[in-house]
């Protein structure tokens, strides 16, 4: 069977309709990337300014042989300078752990404390299996309420939007990255992710996996030093 090839219009009026469509559209697929850029507006910070909160919240990147892919070891690096400059006191690690043998919190919290983050300040979010996930459970099950969260630029933004919806006053701190084949992808990526965390944000989904509270953040927390924030001692 052939397949006919759809035509174009040969009237003017039908081909101006026919742009005025594809324009239409366009603007459409980009109104959610835009809401990102104009809600996070204030709320992004690099490691030098990044304001003092309780925790860090580091999103999963993926793995390389068991361990943190480039992108991932990126946003570690940077948590581990957030703590050791005294702008955090805690961090939350929150990845993918859904099949024994693909583990992104253990993986996250072996190389952190490889770079010097200590163990006891370190907490495992097993069920991080998305962005909303992540911080619907952070603020749900870790009684988190403020935290500075780290991913790269072009993840950033929506991590902000979606932490601020699910309850935890957040800022973000974005990593540079070179723009590699992967950084192209990611960005390209979240154009279209944008439309998911604007329905995230609509109509607050439950995650994957929500569980019992945990009291991991708050223990992480005590003994740690002056209050930097608030963390509550369970649900939010």
């Amino acid at each position: 069977m052939r397949i006919r090839r759809p035509r174009l219009p040969r009237t003017r009026t039908g081909q101006r309709r026919l742009v005025q469509a594809v324009v239409a559209v366009c603007v459409l697929a980009l109104l959610p990337a835009t809401w990102l850029f104009t809600s996070t507006a204030g709320r992004m910070r690099t490691v030098a300014d990044a304001p003092r909160a309780p925790v860090a919240v580091v999103f999963g990147a993926g793995l390389w042989n068991g361990e943190p892919s480039p992108y991932l070891a990126r946003r570690l690096d940077a948590t581990a300078a957030l703590y050791h400059a005294g702008r955090i006191r805690a961090v939350l690690v929150t990845g993918d752990n859904s099949r024994k043998d693909y583990d992104e919190p253990d993986a996250m919290r072996t190389y952190l404390t490889e770079h010097g983050v200590p163990g006891r300040r370190i907490v495992r979010d097993y069920a991080g299996f998305d962005t909303w996930d992540s911080c619907v459970r952070a603020k749900k099950i870790f009684g988190v309420d403020r935290a500075v969260l780290v991913s790269q630029g072009f993840h950033i933004r929506r991590a902000i939007a979606l932490c601020e919806a699910a309850g935890v006053d957040s800022y973000g701190v974005g990593v540079d990255e070179p723009h590699d084949v992967t950084w192209y992808y990611g960005g390209t990526r979240e154009v279209f992710a944008a439309g998911k965390a604007l329905l995230d944000t609509l109509f607050r989904p439950n995650p994957t996996f929500l569980g019992p509270r945990d009291q991991g953040v708050a223990k992480a927390l005590a003994g740690a030093g002056s209050p930097a924030g608030t963390a509550r001692r369970g649900n939010g």
